[in-house]
């Protein structure tokens, strides 16, 4: 068994919870909802699309619910240009690699969005293991998706990392035995640190990320 580190995707390889924050407002503003910011936080962002089509957009019928995630989905797609990965991140997956830790992407994202960001993003190569919370029993914030991540990539939980930006992500890595580190893209480190992290970083040239992922991950 190895030591691994596992990657969210939205809100941790890349700053897009703007995107979809925009995509949602648009989306949801013809049938009469106002989201704010504060809302998209607590009740979208990082959870899967059908617990949001039922729980969510509970007061609209099914089938309007479906086709708006999925109209949603395709215009965060549209939206998504010209963005970069987070910063600092290109240079840590190259000391993970450098250093043999093996690296995949664990998220809620359809795998059309995922795909089409980790391709804008040049990331495509660097993460041949991807698992969508769809694709599993259960999404996020059950721990199957981490749970099927350690499994491909033979990780050992009580040695590897999770990074994530939600509760949802959090709560999912945390109950599949990993380490959390959160990044802290729309929720503040004080509010992650709430959620249970082990540690809260604005990007990954934090001076903390190294010394504490080498300790985890048992990099000499």
């Amino acid at each position: 068994m190895k030591s691994v580190a596992l990657f969210d995707l939205d809100g941790t390889l890349v700053d897009a919870d703007h995107l979809h924050y925009e995509a949602w407002r648009e989306m949801v503003a013809p049938h009469g909802i106002e989201l704010s910011l504060e809302t998209y936080i607590s009740e979208i962002m990082g959870q899967p699309n059908s617990l949001l089509a039922r729980n969510f957009l509970k007061d609209l019928d099914e089938d309007v619910a479906l086709k708006l995630v999925d109209d949603k989905e395709a215009m965060f797609r549209s939206l998504f240009v010209g963005l970069k990965p987070a910063k600092g991140l290109t240079d840590f997956l190259d000391w993970l690699e450098k250093n043999g830790v093996p690296i995949g992407v664990v998220t809620n994202a359809p795998r059309d969005n995922a795909e089409h960001q980790l391709v804008n993003l040049g990331l495509v190569e660097r993460f041949p293991t991807v698992v969508i919370g769809a694709e599993v029993a259960n999404p996020k914030p059950h721990p199957d998706p981490y749970l099927v991540g350690l499994e491909r990539l033979q990780g050992r939980a009580a040695s590897s990392l999770a990074f994530e930006d939600s509760r949802s992500g959090i709560t999912a890595g945390k109950a599949a035995g990993l380490a959390v580190i959160g990044l802290a893209t729309s929720m503040s480190e004080e509010a992650l640190l709430a959620t249970g992290v082990e540690l809260a970083i604005p990007d990954y040239e934090d001076p903390r990320l190294r010394p504490f992922a080498a300790a985890r991950l048992g990099i000499a």
